[in-house]
């Protein structure tokens, strides 16, 4: 079968195929994972810091082969299944198939067998780095106290990874001729002590015979008018959730001072997700469809107004948690006009459908809908006019900043 890691676990694997990881040669099973967080080692008394884990949704068996595949398709490893824990977690060693598509700085990407080449013997200096170096004297001091070259290893992972890549050229503009930049693609660990210990065995693998850690960058978000913003609307059909998000979306679009994008679920499901059914599973995927465009249209400083009825908390999590992972911001409200409110207007007729046995898993009927407990903002329509509806949201957006 084949299988697509998310962007954490195609990173570890890019760093395993490289041989910046040796001597793991696979993913992770349940009792190297507990031997990892019990001694720092694993199972065979190796030393090794940190998960490298991967999870695949599909029923696997041991000997099973696993094509894992880049997001575009492109086949990148195989996978031996050694073991499958029942939350999908999946072992195995990994066998190459082809060249990861690296993206930006795609000719810093090189693996340590190429850097300890160019290296020939000669001591090195590793600077890892997940952020700017605003002090090179200390490097520079270290560097001449060993006689070492300077190794920069900007940890590229993610969206930062690009600002990361081009804060270590510019540091290399003011250090030495012979300084060495290597894009590294390492996911951060959330345990201080756990990223550090990575870092250094990332620093050991190019040959490194001395690491400095650079700081970690103090993020200070720009002020809320300027960031990326999804404004995302659940609830029953016929709740008023896509009246208001029109209304919205229409008194932004007067006001002028953001970028509007409006993906409401039944427009959404003539393109975008044209010949999905509303089964549970193609309901989740249009919902995540719509989570990523609207996080596409946040990363460059958008503001989304998404209207579907997104009855699953878990996919509202996912939604929720795609854009915040670009930096933007996410607001949930919740259309809370309960169900006999919604079924007494019923404009489209859907719920008697419902009711008749003509529309099968329909939410609220047949299909339960999921309240929200993490809602920044729930509005009951029953006795409100839209107008008033479409003011508490607009109102919401200006006491955050998002709009002046």
């Amino acid at each position: 079968m084949e299988w697509t890691p998310d962007a954490r676990e195609l990173a570890d694997l890019e760093l395993l195929l490289s041989g910046v990881f040796e001597p793991l040669t696979g993913f992770l099973g349940h009792d190297d994972l507990h031997s990892v967080h019990e001694r720092g080692a694993l199972a065979d008394g190796t030393p090794w810091p940190a998960p490298v884990t991967l999870h695949v949704s599909a029923d696997l068996s041991p000997g099973d082969e696993v094509t894992l595949l880049d997001p575009e398709g492109l086949p990148l490893a195989a996978l031996t299944v050694a073991a499958q824990e029942p939350d999908g977690l999946t072992s195995g060693p990994i066998k190459g198939l082809g060249t990861p598509e690296h993206g930006p700085f795609a000719r810093l990407r090189r693996t340590p067998a190429d850097v300890k080449a160019e290296l020939g013997g000669r001591p090195a200096l590793a600077v890892t780095m997940r952020g700017p170096l605003d002090d090179l004297s200390e490097i520079v001091a270290t560097a001449k106290e060993l006689d070492a070259l300077i190794m920069l290893l900007p940890l590229s992972y993610g969206e930062p990874g690009p600002a990361v890549v081009r804060a270590a050229l510019r540091a290399k503009e003011k250090l030495p001729e012979d300084t060495i930049v290597v894009s590294v693609p390492l996911a951060p660990r959330e345990e201080p002590e756990i990223d550090l210990e990575l870092r250094e065995h990332v620093a050991t693998a190019y040959g490194a015979a001395e690491h400095l850690a650079g700081p970690d960058p103090v993020h200070i978000p720009g002020p809320p008018h300027r960031r990326g913003l999804v404004v995302f609307f659940t609830g029953l059909s016929g709740s008023g959730k896509s009246t208001i998000a029109r209304g919205l979306r229409d008194a932004l679009l007067e006001l002028g001072s953001r970028a509007v994008t409006y993906l409401d679920g039944d427009v959404v499901r003539h393109l975008l997700s044209k010949g999905l059914t509303f089964s549970k599973a193609d309901r989740d995927l249009n919902i995540r469809r719509i989570g990523f465009v609207a996080a596409e249209a946040a990363r460059h400083g958008g503001l989304a107004v998404c209207a579907p009825i997104a009855p699953y908390a878990a996919t509202r999590e996912e939604v929720r948690e795609m854009v915040e992972s670009v930096g933007a911001d996410f607001l949930l409200v919740h259309v809370a006009t309960p169900l006999e409110e919604c079924e007494r207007r019923d404009r489209k007729g859907l719920y008697a459908k419902a009711r008749a046995g003509l529309i099968p898993e329909f939410t609220g009927v047949s299909d339960p809908y999921e309240e929200p407990d993490d809602a920044e903002l729930v509005i009951d329509t029953t006795h409100i006019s839209i107008d008033a509806a479409v003011s508490q949201v607009l109102g919401a957006l200006r006491s955050g900043g998002w709009v002046r």
